[in-house]
């Protein structure tokens, strides 16, 4: 009954005891966590905390950031940031795109076209005209005295007729060299003066050159003739020796006094060119009038006649060469085949 009585009965809850704890050397103590754990524990604190305090914050604050690493960064930033001073090349160049058309945007278009234009070798120039200076010295050096007695003769005409005709005539050699080189210095100057004027710029310089040369040696040649003629047929041969005297001791001078203007008009530019033409023509000019008035101071000597034959001789023996040689020079031109 005893045993029927407990079995009934509610049996009494029980206490567990608390589980032992035993003490564990140092060796055997667990390891501490990693850091890592520590944080999650403390995340649900500090994120509670800072939300009430970033709530109260703008958004535009940060976090604030350790920058005492940065400060050297910083300060060479600065110091590279810094703008540079505006030359005043930069300002002129602003200044050029702003004012000038042509580099706006939106331009206008200018095509340079130019002609081509055939090259001509003036090369030979040089060696022309430094074979005529040659040639000059080599007379002016071989024949001192003749040079001397024919600016004499020209700068004196009384003493040139009575002393120094004879000492000039009976040089021959020198005398026709001087002859030759006053045809040669002529023609080129023609030449030059042609070029200079573009008239017929097509023209073959080996062919018009040595053409104008012997056009100017066979007009004073056809007039040395003639006057040699006229002076047999007349009766009046030492009258025709003076005047052909007169006559090539002009046209010598002139020949010696175009060789600076041959330099001027063949390798200067066009302005300085076209001057010293002008002032060449002048001279020309001038030592015709004056062997005009030789001339006429001569024939006086010897003859009486009157104004009106003087004038017809002029017009016969120096007017009409000169219109012949200039009729040829403007056929040359026309017709373009010199």
């Amino acid at each position: 009954m005893a045993q029927t009585a407990d079995s009934t009965a509610v049996p009494a809850p029980v206490k567990k005891k608390p589980a032992a704890t035993r003490v564990v050397p140092d060796s055997l103590r667990p390891k501490p966590r990693p850091a890592a754990v520590a944080v999650k524990k403390d995340t649900v604190r500090t994120i509670r905390k800072d939300t009430v305090r970033t709530a109260a914050v703008p958004a535009t604050a940060a976090v604030p950031v350790d920058t005492s690493a940065h400060k050297t960064d910083s300060a060479a930033l600065a110091a590279a940031s810094r703008p540079k001073p505006i030359s005043e090349y930069d300002l002129y160049m602003k200044k050029l795109a702003q004012e000038n058309i042509f580099l706006k945007p939106g331009r206008p278009v200018f095509r340079d076209t130019n002609t081509i234009r055939p090259f001509r070798d003036m090369d030979w120039l040089v060696y022309l005209v430094g074979g005529i200076l040659l040639l000059l010295s080599i007379i002016r050096l071989s024949y001192t005295k003749y040079f001397v007695d024919l600016f004499r003769a020209f700068f004196n005409p009384t003493l040139s007729q009575r002393q120094l005709k004879d000492q000039l005539s009976q040089a021959p050699f020198p005398n026709m060299l001087l002859n030759t080189f006053f045809a040669v210095s002529l023609g080129v100057y023609l030449y030059l003066v042609l070029y200079r004027q573009q008239v017929f710029p097509q023209a073959e310089p080996w062919l018009l050159i040595p053409g104008l040369i012997v056009l100017v040696a066979a007009v004073y040649g056809i007039k040395y003739v003639m006057l040699r003629f006229c002076g047999w047929l007349f009766g009046n041969s030492e009258l025709a020796d003076a005047y052909i005297f007169i006559l090539y001791l002009i046209n010598k001078i002139l020949g010696v006094l175009l060789v600076p203007f041959l330099v001027v008009l063949a390798f200067c530019d066009v302005e300085i060119a076209r001057t010293f033409l002008y002032i060449s023509i002048f001279f020309i000019v001038l030592l015709v009038v004056y062997r005009y008035i030789r001339s006429y101071s001569l024939v006086r000597q010897y003859l009486s006649f009157s104004k009106l034959h003087f004038f017809l001789y002029l017009c016969a023996f120096e007017v009409a060469p000169v219109l012949i040689l200039t009729k040829v020079l403007l056929n040359i031109w026309l017709t373009g085949n010199p």
